[in-house]
């Protein structure tokens, strides 16, 4: 079970989010306090961060070393700033091989996509119907083996089945996304409907500008997921994180919930 983050706001280095909170990232890689399976995140990591002031695709970090034994890291987010951040710790399911194109998150275009979770005996029930849905664009942006990046294709499908092609240069906006997830999360149950499996699908998507998350579970308990926006500490921002990492209003999102957060910060949780 791994542990993500989701940041936006104000342009801010990658150290304030992701080693300077009591309970930072860093620290839930190897003490979570809120996992329903495994001990540590200790399976790689990685980080998605877009430009904080030019209209360019969103640049990714990822490493195969616990998050805490990187040596590069503590330098690259010192000088790092961005307005908008994903980041993953992750713990592998048993069986999945531990390296770059299976670490998180993933993108598209402008759009970046980061899950915590698991479909249950992923390469016995829903590995192949997923492919099977498909279209070439999605299939293709698959390198990896994980339940993640395949919920991803299967959303990237859904959001070019929406809007005729999408293009990845113009990013899809608040609406786009969360109407492309509802249909992946449908896709998700009807599924899982012919091959008996449980799910559990914490999601973040961004465009850079906006985010879109899901607390979603079928058949089992959702990881946790919280937000917290207008911090003393981040003001005009807003944070989703598996876990809290320190001291705060933080909000504990419903189960079958959505969490969306605009430019302005204005945030709404809806049912799925």
């Amino acid at each position: 079970m791994c542990r993500l983050l989701g940041y936006l706001g104000q342009p801010i280095s990658l150290d304030r989010l992701l080693n300077q909170p009591e309970h930072s990232l860093i620290v839930q890689s190897y003490q979570p306090r809120e996992m329903t399976s495994g001990v540590v995140n200790a399976d790689g990591f990685g980080i998605g961060w877009y430009h904080s002031t030019a209209e360019t695709d969103p640049f990714i970090y990822k490493n195969i070393l616990p998050i805490w034994s990187d040596i590069n890291l503590p330098e690259l987010s010192g000088y790092i700033q961005s307005g908008c951040i994903l980041a993953n710790i992750r713990s592998a399911t048993a069986g999945q091989p531990v390296d770059l194109s299976n670490c998180q998150p993933f993108k598209h275009g402008r759009l970046l996509f980061t899950h915590n979770g698991f479909i249950e005996n992923f390469r016995q029930t829903l590995y192949r119907p997923i492919r099977d849905r498909l279209n070439d664009t999605a299939y293709q942006l698959i390198q990896g083996s994980t339940d993640s990046e395949h919920i991803f294709a299967l959303f990237i499908h859904h959001l070019q089945t929406r809007s005729n092609a999408h293009s990845p240069q113009q990013p899809a906006n608040i609406a786009q996304i969360t109407a492309a997830l509802k249909d992946t999360i449908h896709s998700l149950n009807h599924l899982a409907n012919s091959n008996p499996t449980k799910i559990s699908a914490n999601l973040i998507i961004s465009n850079g500008r906006e985010l879109v998350a899901t607390r979603y579970s079928l058949g089992a308990t959702p990881p946790t997921l919280y937000w917290l926006s207008h911090h003393n500490s981040f003001p005009h921002s807003a944070i989703i994180a598996s876990e809290p990492l320190f001291i705060g209003d933080w909000h504990l999102c419903a189960p079958q919930s959505f969490l969306t957060i605009t430019e302005n910060m204005e945030t709404h949780v809806l049912p799925i």
